[in-house]
């Protein structure tokens, strides 16, 4: 009788306690699913850059911060498209841009058209990384030429006016826009020799068929480790340890910094709070031995900032570059 009158009881509790448990795993499938959600760094180059390669190790570093990561390349338009689709996303976190010195501050000075405004477009979450540029000559033609510093090209610049050429990886590339400044502030006349890309301009300094580059450190390093190429100056405003002995071009130059860096930025209108979390996660990654081992071997330097000084920075430069490009002249129509 007594478990004829406790089974009703039993079944009606078992029931609830699998009403809740079907509850509680529905919750866990739906609820958090734009937290378990990847997410996206897009990264505007094709894949094997320094953007890229240190994009993949942030994103490796984070996956324990803020969950899965993953990587897709954009590449196209100098940057522009794959920032371009970064800035029409939607605003919550899941979708983040790596953002660089041409995207953010030369590209909208130097494209008649753009699929974003620089300015409004983004939040700026946090800094990755600052690489020197170098000024760079083919050992065997400086050695012709009787250059071996800075100031040397300098005086034989303005004593042959016209005479010397330097390549670039194209109107409106960082290294145009350094050798336009240099001419500019060193009252010399060179002539601009524009290529389809920084390594065949970096080819042609090689084979002397121009007489000097502003080149990615990354990139140059080998060929002045193997004595193929001499560095005369490194377009930081203070001399890197990553280069040491070559002095820096405002040395000389008072003022000339033409260097490149690199960061992360969301959606305009990406919550506050997710920008300084993510701000928070990328600033501990960075400290972290694996990535300073990654960035060493891209010769770059781990950049951090808040999001508000991060914000403040990418404005400077974008004011500043406004000044150089229209020197320079360049427009891509």
């Amino acid at each position: 009788m007594r478990l004829a009158k406790l089974l009703p009881a039993l079944l009606c509790s078992l029931g609830l306690l699998s009403a809740a448990g079907s509850a509680q795993a529905q919750s866990a499938a739906t609820a958090p699913a734009r937290q378990q959600e990847a997410t996206a760094i897009v990264v505007p180059y094709a894949p094997g850059g320094p953007l890229d390669i240190s994009a993949r190790a942030l994103a490796d570093a984070l996956k324990d911060a803020i969950g899965p990561t993953i990587v897709h390349n954009r590449p196209g338009a100098g940057g522009n498209i794959g920032l371009g689709q970064v800035a029409r996303s939607t605003a919550d976190g899941k979708t983040l841009g790596v953002g660089a010195v041409a995207t953010l501050a030369i590209n909208p000075w130097l494209y008649a058209q753009m699929p974003y405004d620089a300015q409004t477009a983004f939040e700026a979450v946090s800094p990755i990384a600052r690489v020197p540029n170098v000024l760079v000559m083919n050992a065997q033609r400086a050695k012709a030429l009787n250059i071996g510093s800075l100031q040397e090209l300098i005086a034989y610049g303005r004593k042959n006016p016209g005479k010397l050429n330097y390549g670039s990886g194209g109107n409106g590339s960082a290294g145009h826009l350094a050798g336009e400044l240099f001419k500019r502030m060193a009252e010399l006349d060179a002539v601009h020799v524009p290529y389809n890309g920084a390594s065949p301009a970096q080819l042609a300094l090689l084979s002397q068929e121009v007489d000097f580059n502003f080149d990615n450190l990354a990139a140059a390093s080998a060929n002045i480790r193997s004595g193929k190429l001499i560095a005369l100056a490194v377009t930081t405003l203070e001399a890197s340890e990553l280069l040491p002995g070559v002095p820096p071009m405002a040395q000389s130059l008072p003022g000339f910094a033409v260097d490149t860096w690199w960061g992360l930025v969301a959606p305009a209108g990406t919550p506050a709070e997710q920008v300084r979390a993510l701000n928070q996660a990328v600033t501990q990654a960075l400290q972290s031995p694996a990535m300073h081992s990654q960035l060493q071997a891209l010769s770059a330097r781990p950049f951090t900032a808040s999001p508000e000084q991060f914000k403040r920075f990418i404005e400077a430069e974008r004011q500043r570059y406004q000044g150089i490009v229209q020197a320079a002249g360049a427009r891509i129509d």
